[in-house]
C-alpha cells in the first residue's frame, strides 16, 4: 500500500462542544480500570484532543485505598489527584472524565469532577438521565451522554430540555457491534443487528441533530476507529468527531502495565470474546486465562470487593466474578486473574508508539513505526 504524503490528507475540521473548541476531533474513549488514566488523557489532550480519564474504580491503585470501607471515600480523592497530575501534564489542552451510570458513586465522581476542573463529562452505561443535575458547580463543562440508539438521544435530549432547560453538548454514539467493554445492549443476543450498525444510526443521529437542534448537539461516533480512513468515513454519515479507546492501548503513555499492552501485541485473530459483565450488560473482552475460565463455567474469583455497582450479580447473587478486582488485575499486570476489555480492533496492535505518532499519521499521513515491548 503506498503510504501518503503529508500533504495528502485533507485537514479534519475543529469540533465544537459547548463552551470548548477541540482542535482535533477526537476524544479518547474511558477505558477503567486505570488504563486511561492521567498519563494517556494529558497526552491526548496534548495533541489536540480530548484526553479521558476512567473515573471508575480509581482507588483500588491508590494510596488511599485500605480496606473495603474506604472505597468510596478513596476513589474521590484519587480522582483530584488525576485530574490534578492530567492538569499539571497538560496545561492548555482539554480533559474530561468518562464517569459510568452504573456505579454507585455515579454522582460523586460527576462532582468531583466538575468542581475539580474536568473540562467535559462523558457518561454511559446506562441513560444519564440526571447527569446536569449533579454538574451544576460548573455550567461551563460540557456533558456528553453515549447513546446507542435515535430513541434514546430523543429520550434524553427531550428530559434534559425539560427538566433543566439544558441540551447535551454533544452525543457519543456507541456502535455495540464493534465497541469495547460495556456494550449498549441488553444481552449478547442482540449484538449485530442492523438497527444499532453505524451506517444506519449515525446518519439517523446527524439528521435529527440538524433538524430539530440545528446542529447544536454534534454527533460523536464509537466503535471500530482505528485509522484516518475510519475517521473520513463516520464524516461521511454525518458525524462531527470520533471518539477512539483501543487505538491508544499499545501506547507508551498509557496507564495500563506492559504485560497488559503485550496481551494485545501478542492477540490473534479470534482472541475477541464476549463475556457477560456483572452489570448485566455484554462485554467486549480480548481472550484470556480468565475469560477462558469464565466461559467454560470454571472457578473465578467472585467475592464482591466494593459494592462498586448499582446492579450486580457477584454481590447480589454470589455468582459471576468481581469486575471491578478484575479488571484492576489486568491494568496491574496480572494476566491469568484479570479481564481485558477491548473493541474490535484488538489484534491490530503490533509494538508501542506514542500517542502524537497515532495524531501524526491520522492528520498527516506520516506511518507509526511500532517498537517491541522490552524484554
Amino acid at each position: 500500500m503506498t503510504i501518503p504524503s503529508p500533504s495528502a490528507l485533507p485537514p479534519l475540521p475543529p469540533l465544537r462542544i459547548g463552551e470548548y473548541t477541540v482542535p482535533v476531533p477526537i476524544l479518547q474513549g474511558g477505558m477503567g480500570v486505570r488504563v486511561s488514566a492521567h498519563r494517556l488523557a494529558a497526552a491526548v489532550a496534548n495533541e489536540g484532543g480530548v484526553g479521558v480519564i476512567a473515573a471508575v474504580a480509581l482507588s483500588l491503585a491508590s494510596k488511599y485505598y485500605e480496606k473495603g470501607r474506604d472505597y468510596y471515600r478513596a476513589n474521590v480523592k484519587a480522582l483530584i489527584d488525576e485530574l490534578q497530575t492530567a492538569r499539571a501534564l497538560s496545561p492548555d489542552g482539554i480533559i474530561g472524565v468518562n464517569c459510568m451510570v452504573a456505579i454507585r458513586d455515579f454522582e460523586a465522581m460527576v462532582r468531583t469532577s466538575v468542581e475539580n476542573g474536568a473540562q467535559m463529562i462523558v457518561s454511559g452505561a446506562g441513560l444519564p438521565l440526571r447527569l446536569p443535575e449533579f454538574a451544576t458547580a460548573n455550567p461551563k463543562t460540557a456533558l456528553i451522554p453515549i447513546i446507542s440508539s435515535l430513541r434514546a438521544a430523543k429520550l434524553l435530549a427531550k428530559r434534559w430540555h425539560k427538566l433543566y432547560k439544558r441540551l447535551p453538548d454533544a452525543m457519543v454514539f456507541e456502535d455495540p457491534n464493534l465497541a469495547g467493554g460495556h456494550l449498549g445492549v441488553k444481552n449478547a443476543s442482540q449484538l449485530f443487528a442492523r438497527e444499532y450498525d453505524t451506517e444506519v444510526v449515525v446518519p439517523e443521529l446527524a439528521e435529527w441533530s440538524r433538524s430539530e437542534y440545528g446542529d447544536e448537539i454534534p454527533i460523536v461516533t464509537a466503535g471500530g476507529i482505528w485509522d484516518r480512513k475510519d475517521i473520513d468515513r463516520a464524516f461521511s454519515l454525518g458525524a462531527k468527531g470520533v471518539q477512539m479507546a483501543s487505538r491508544f492501548i499499545c501506547t507508551f503513555e498509557c496507564d495500563a502495565h506492559d504485560q497488559y499492552k503485550k496481551a494485545f501485541i501478542d492477540a490473534k485473530e479470534g482472541d475477541v470474546v464476549i463475556v457477560d459483565s456483572p452489570a448485566g450488560l455484554p462485554g467486549r473482552a480480548l481472550k484470556t486465562s480468565f475469560t477462558n475460565a469464565l466461559l467454560r463455567g470454571g472457578e473465578v474469583a467472585n467475592h464482591c470487593i466494593a459494592t462498586c455497582l448499582d446492579a450486580c450479580r457477584c454481590r447480589e447473587e454470589k455468582e459471576t466474578f468481581c469486575i471491578a478486582l478484575a479488571l484492576h488485575r489486568a491494568q496491574q499486570g496480572d494476566m491469568e486473574n484479570g479481564l481485558v476489555f477491548t473493541g474490535s480492533n484488538a489484534t491490530r496492535h503490533t509494538g508501542l508508539v506514542h500517542v502524537r505518532d497515532i495524531f501524526q499519521e491520522l492528520l498527516h499521513g506520516i506511518p507509526v513505526q511500532p517498537v517491541p515491548i522490552p524484554g
